[in-house]
């Protein structure tokens, strides 16, 4: 008779590979999310710096441009909003956890608390500076306006 073998072994490994699958696969939308605005800016900066007149430089007639200054304020944005709220809501779900009685509450405190530590601490200051070198070395005219 044939001996059939238990898959128990596979489901497990199969299990956490899924778990990890599914966990990228639900930070890919922030992540395209995140950077679609980036490319919308960055094509209307590029094309506004191409404007200058033969008077200016490229450099210093990009940084006098509504784009440069909005994106100026989403920096600003970015770097102090984006730790603020994920320490805020890291903080808040670290101290809620103890009070909390149900099992799944606190699954859900510990996920938030781990989300807002890791896109409010890592993700906002990393992706601040990842643009702005990009606007620094890539963009026309980025330089002279120091972002």
């Amino acid at each position: 008779m044939c001996a059939q073998t238990s898959t128990d072994n596979t489901s497990d490994s199969t299990g956490k590979t899924a778990s990890a699958v599914r966990a990228i696969h639900r930070s890919i939308g922030p992540i395209f999310l995140s950077l679609l605005p980036l490319l919308l800016f960055v094509g209307t900066a590029a094309a506004q710096s191409n404007n200058s007149t033969a008077g200016t430089g490229t450099g210093s007639a990009f940084c006098g441009t509504n784009i440069a200054a909005t994106i100026e304020n989403i920096f600003a944005i970015i770097q102090f909003g984006g730790p603020l709220v994920g320490g805020v809501l890291a903080l808040g779900a670290t101290v809620a956890i103890p009070f909390t009685r149900r099992s799944d509450w606190k699954k859900e405190m510990k996920t938030v608390r781990n989300q807002g530590l890791l896109w409010g601490v890592i993700v906002a200051p990393l992706g601040t500076e990842i643009v702005q070198f990009i606007l620094n070395n890539i963009v026309v005219g980025g330089t002279s306006c120091g972002f």
